[in-house]
């Protein structure tokens, strides 16, 4: 039994869309953890802080707009 042949052969399946989901995954998980952070410092600020509503604002848009920024996808940066 120690020498049986087997059907499994590493590197030949087509792993597209495990390949597609796991970006998928990963964008939703990116692009919603930084929508949350903008959100949750923009309630906060606005709501627990003499701040108001334009200096929570310009804050939260500020964060989302360096979040958008940093996380973007580069085009060169392929494996």
């Amino acid at each position: 039994m120690a020498g049986q042949a087997s059907e499994y052969h590493r590197g030949d399946m087509d792993i597209h869309e495990q390949v597609a989901t796991f970006h998928l995954v990963m964008g939703i998980t990116k692009w919603g953890s930084l929508i949350i952070a903008a959100s949750l410092l923009f309630l906060t600020l606005w709501f627990c802080t003499p701040t108001g509503f334009f200096g929570a604002f310009i804050t939260g848009a500020v964060v989302l707009a360096l979040g958008i920024f940093f996380l973007r996808s580069r085009g060169d940066a392929e494996h």
